[in-house]
């Protein structure tokens, strides 16, 4: 997908592409990318914050990133 964005760090957490109207896109998965954050020193609270506000609140353009967390349903 050469027209998705790709979110820095946060390699191990991509777990795919998808389109968004036209538009190429990177989906990752979000616990993982908090996971991430906290392997590389943050609390939860730090990564949690930081996350929200840098990464998944920062818009780049149309091929911005998908951040999506992966629920089983109802069991």
């Amino acid at each position: 997908m050469s027209d998705a964005l790709l979110a820095d760090g946060f390699e191990d957490a991509l777990i795919g592409f998808g389109t968004r109207f036209t538009y190429d896109v990177a989906v990752y998965d979000y616990n993982k990318c908090i996971e991430i954050l906290e392997r590389d020193g943050m609390s939860e609270i730090d990564a949690l914050e930081y996350f929200e506000f840098n990464v998944r609140g920062a818009y780049v353009g149309e091929h911005t990133p998908i951040f999506m967390t992966l629920d089983q349903g109802p069991t």
